[in-house]
């Protein structure tokens, strides 16, 4: 299942990291139709890749591994989607350096003459984007688009045309769909509206009314979502010097709760998007102090961070990897977790009540202890024996 063919030739693609236990493929549908796309059919011939082609939100690498011959740059927004392109690159013989890795939070090239976009979970991040790009772009840049059918909706086909230009559709095929669009370089665009930010309202304790930043692409990037709410009125209570690992730190407000609740705590916020850890430092600077130490990290869970030494890790894991549920990502972040942690050190995760996570827990950590519950969410303790 990790074979991909095209005409351009039959790949071997994974997702980073590697999992035995991970059934899914490293592309799916819309990536095969681009793809199929680019190479030409009987009704269009193929596209002319000879200049700067940039390509947006892939995400494992399949498409940048593919187009490695185009010597592509590859925009995204995970950490995660940068190992698998290097990864998939390695394992498919192509020369490393043929793909240029870039962030969302870095400049995209000069001039693009095709630009190709993985439409994203975010509609947001999706706006933020196009902001980003359409200066790069000119009236004769080839720009596709390319998601399920599930994943393309008016509202995406509308960021489109009124950020880049005339836009259409195809057929589905397969359930997914691909977007076409014709630039227009005197559009006028407005500004990009992001980063955002709220004040948290008054009853989420020692961090009500502090300001969060929202970069494009953060979950709940409009107002605080009732899982972390939960979660900030069951925070450990802490004092003295300690190492504290905000795990997936999305805005960073848990992490920065706990700074402001023990000024001797030296918080680690790490996240493998480059847009969270972004809104993560915005958060904890704007109200934590300049001056007051912190880490801020774009990783792999708490990969890279010397065994025992955290003190308290607190976790709000993900269980989707875009449209499909799985429970990897989490398994992964608590056996870090528990790798980091010194002995006696404590990780506290928030999760909905129906994923069971005080099993995985269990079988990792060898205790998991219930510390609060309402009818939707749970909060877990589990101690590094």
């Amino acid at each position: 299942m990790n074979h991909l063919t095209t005409s351009l030739g039959e790949y071997d693609l994974v997702r980073f990291p590697e999992d035995p236990r991970d059934r899914l493929r490293a592309w799916d549908a819309a990536d095969e139709y681009l793809l199929r796309h680019l190479e030409g059919t009987g009704d269009t011939p193929p596209a002319d890749l000879s200049g700067t082609v940039v390509v947006v939100g892939d995400r494992w690498g399949a498409l940048a591994t593919a187009l490695a011959g185009c010597r592509p740059t590859q925009v995204t927004d995970s950490f995660l989607a940068q190992q698998a392109t290097r990864l998939n690159l390695e394992r498919n013989g192509a020369d490393p350096s043929a793909v240029r890795l870039l962030s969302t939070r870095e400049a995209p090239p000069e001039r693009i003459d095709v630009l190709l976009i993985r439409v994203p979970k975010s509609l947001a991040l999706l706006e933020d984007q196009l902001h980003r790009l359409a200066p790069h772009v000119h009236a004769g840049t080839v720009v596709v688009g390319t998601g399920m059918t599930k994943e393309i909706h008016t509202s995406t086909l509308r960021l489109f045309e009124r950020l880049l230009g005339t836009t259409r559709t195809s057929l589905a095929v397969k359930k997914a769909r691909l977007i076409f669009c014709t630039p227009d370089p005197d559009l006028a665009r407005g500004s990009d509206p992001w980063p955002r930010s709220y004040a948290l309202p008054s009853d989420v304790g020692v961090v009500s009314g502090i300001t969060v930043t929202n970069h494009a692409g953060i979950f709940c990037a409009e107002r605080l979502d009732i899982g972390t709410r939960f979660f900030l009125r069951h925070l450990p209570r802490s004092r003295g010097p300690e190492r504290v690992a905000d795990l997936g730190c999305g805005n960073g407000v848990v992490g920065t709760a706990v700074a402001l609740a023990n000024p001797e705590a030296e918080i680690l916020f790490t996240d493998e998007s480059f847009q969270a850890v972004a809104s993560a430092e915005a958060t904890f600077r704007a109200n934590a102090g300049a001056g007051r130490k912190a880490e801020f990290r774009v990783g792999d869970g708490l990969s890279g961070v010397p065994e025992g030494t955290v003190d308290l890790v607190l976790n709000n894991p993900p269980f989707h990897s875009h449209q499909a549920t799985t429970d990897a990502t989490a398994r992964r972040m608590f056996t870090g977790a528990r790798d980091a942690l010194r002995p006696g050190g404590e990780l506290w995760v928030i999760g909905n009540r129906h994923l069971g996570y005080h099993v995985t827990l269990r079988r990792i950590f060898g205790n998991s202890e219930l510390v609060a519950s309402d009818p939707k969410f749970v909060v877990l303790r589990s101690v590094k024996r």
